[in-house]
């Protein structure tokens, strides 16, 4: 024992192994490890665990490929999940198809046509039946950067569909149609929410945002081969004079501390080449007012320069959407409506024709030409389908009213009375009477306004509700639906009012108000026809009016003669006040006087006058009722589907 330290031993009880000390240490670690770990409380469901291509999502950060990542073909993925609202869901699936049909155009300049993974052409009413109970779609918008050197598309996103199936692990109902009818070439893709055993198809969030991206970009590149240096070259040169965000501001904004651009900072880890280009991106800012430059060699980003930058490419792009609508080379560019401006004016026009806002979510556009002969981009917002009004419709513009809905202003009731807070289970002590989907529509209400990033949801399901929840509420909404009110002032052209046995638009057109050019001149010369054919059948007043009495008598001539042309449903019935009926809503019918919803049952069918909102429930039983000056109107049992 020489040269050690000495120590006394203790010794225990007989036949004690010291499993009471194991136990204390045990105690000791495990108090130790609930006081370092935090309380996460209630999660909320998010399927990740269930969710098709989490591995493979996950996979494509580190998937090797032969090629450097700066040599892959560039290829831009659009996705968006467009779930089935009472209503409107299934109805909003069938106008996306019709939508991305009707704005299609093949390399040839014909019409889109759907196709399939074994066919070139599919009947878009099968997927439509298919999809009827889904309680949701994916819709993906795939944009090769080098689209035009592929030729046909259809074989490229076979292979992309057919990969995904192995990546999800199912079989996929699909279809996809190509549009060549812009500068960039893409595909739109609409996938089922079932997968081959009938249950609802999870798509992980990072197969969605990366695996589907980085298995397009191999694909591109595996055709076409990796990118050259000289293609690179364009295409960086292209960002740096684009007029839109591009991968060069995504690096400034990387860059920036506090808006500025030191040189000692990021700039000096760039590749000489990179800091030529960010260089001269910030030059072009500069030249749009959207930086500056400093003394000491530093550049300043301006206040909001991504937004406004983003905004002057929407603008951009709306130009270009005007030009191409007129197609008349005369240099005459048009103007972007925006209601959010003061004092804007109310514009009366023909539909030129409209198109796609946002492809994915159905915002539309219209492009009118006023009476003034001036052109104008109205974006419509997410636009029930149906709703659009048809090329040469006579339509009036005007800023909408900004408010909220009135389920907001019974968020807000709620949530004043209990602290700020919004939930299911207070909305019920609130109102017990209430019913579980009444609540549910408010919180996909809540939902809706979350993603947006005007309130937020803590982990047990609870909303934060600001004082200023209505304020933003309104601008949602304003945003939502483009902030624009649509009255069509006739479904008819001015060219088919002329001759019309009814009332029509131009009867209460004030001649002096015309002007002597476009859609003012085309609707001077139609009024002059219309009132010499108003002349010749004795229905002119000395005023240049039609008599009086005639409006009346030649509204219900046309709306009798309306019905007698719609055969196999039965006897025409015509509401009087206090009339009502049940059928199904079937189609609209446009007369000269306005537009009219076709209600059938069994042995008769009723025409009323129809509302945009109604296009969320075409093909759904609804019950109708006359008062003067209008109609009520419900589905099922419930109370109604107003706001």
């Amino acid at each position: 024992m020489s040269g050690e330290d000495e120590f006394t031993p203790r010794l225990g009880r007989p036949r004690d192994v010291g499993a009471a000390g194991g136990r204390r240490f045990k105690s000791q670690l495990t108090r130790a490890a609930k006081r370092l770990s935090s309380s996460t409380g209630k999660t909320v469901f998010s399927g990740a665990q269930i969710a098709r291509g989490s591995g493979a999502g996950r996979a494509s950060q580190f998937r090797q490929s032969p090629y450097p990542k700066f040599r892959m073909r560039r290829v831009v993925v659009k996705v968006h999940i467009a779930r089935a609202t009472r209503g409107l869901g299934p109805a909003a699936f069938r106008a996306h198809l019709r939508y991305i049909q009707r704005d299609g155009v093949d390399r040839d300049g014909e019409g889109g046509e759907l196709y399939g993974r074994d066919a070139d052409r599919i009947d878009g009413s099968l997927f439509e039946q298919r999809s009827a109970t889904d309680r949701h779609q994916s819709r993906f918008i795939v944009s090769p950067e080098d689209a035009s050197e592929l030729g046909d598309m259809k074989e490229t996103v076979r292979a992309l569909m057919a990969q995904a199936e192995k990546d999800l692990g199912t079989r996929l109902d699909w279809v996809a149609v190509d549009h060549h009818n812009t500068g960039h070439p893409h595909t739109h893709i609409v996938v089922r929410g079932k997968d081959q055993l009938g249950r609802d198809l999870i798509i992980a969030r990072d197969y969605l945002t990366k695996g589907i991206r980085e298995r397009a970009s191999a694909i591109v590149t595996d055709e076409l081969g990796p990118r050259r240096d000289l293609e690179i070259a364009r295409a960086q040169e292209r960002d740096v004079t684009a007029g839109r965000m591009t991968r060069l501001d995504a690096k400034l904004e990387q860059l920036a501390r506090d808006g500025d651009l030191t040189r000692p900072g990021g700039m000096s880890k760039l590749s000489r080449f990179d800091r030529t280009l960010i260089q001269r991106r910030l030059e072009h800012l500069r030249g749009m007012g959207l930086a500056s430059a400093r003394g000491d060699g530093a550049w300043a980003l301006e206040e909001g320069w991504k937004e406004r930058l983003q905004t002057i490419g929407r603008e951009g792009d709306r130009i270009r959407e005007i030009a191409a609508a007129f197609k008349t080379g005369d240099g005459l560019s048009g103007r972007v409506y925006d209601p959010t401006h003061e004092n804007v004016p109310a514009i009366v026009g023909r539909v030129v024709t409209d198109g796609p806002e946002e492809e994915l979510r159905n915002r539309r556009y219209l492009i009118l030409e006023a009476l003034d002969g001036e052109r104008w981009h109205v974006g419509l917002g997410e636009t029930l389908p149906g709703a659009v009004p048809p090329k040469d419709a006579v339509v009036e513009i005007s800023p909408a009213a900004r408010s909220p809905r009135a389920s907001d202003k019974t968020i807000a009731r709620i949530a004043a009375l209990n602290g700020g807070l919004y939930s299911d289970s207070l909305h019920k002590a609130f109102d017990p009477a209430s019913r579980a989907d009444y609540r549910l529509a408010h919180i996909r209400r809540l939902e809706a306004l979350r993603r947006a990033g005007f309130v937020t949801r803590d982990s047990d399901g609870r909303f934060a509700i600001g004082a200023d929840y209505l304020a933003k509420a309104a601008r949602f909404e304003t945003a939502r639906t483009g902030g624009v009110r649509v009255e069509v002032k006739s479904w008819l052209s001015v060219e088919a009012q002329i001759t019309r046995r009814a009332p029509v638009w131009m009867d209460d057109v004030d001649r002096e108000s015309l002007t002597g050019k476009g859609f003012g001149q085309d609707t001077a010369s139609a009024l002059s026809a219309r009132r010499a054919f108003l002349e010749r059948e004795g229905w002119l007043g000395e005023d240049g009016r039609l008599k009086p009495g005639m409006r009346d008598q030649l509204a219900a001539e046309e709306l009798k003669s309306a019905a007698d042309r719609i055969e196999g449903k039965g006897a025409f019935l015509k509401l009087e006040d206090g009339m009502s009926i049940s059928g199904v809503y079937e189609r609209p019918v446009d007369l000269a006087q306005g537009r009219f919803a076709l209600v059938t049952r069994s042995k008769e069918f009723t025409l009323v006058p129809w509302r945009p909102e109604l296009e969320r429930y075409r093909g759904a039983e609804i019950s109708v009722k006359a008062r003067t000056g209008g109609i009520d109107w419900s589905v099922g049992r419930s109370k109604g589907i107003g706001r």
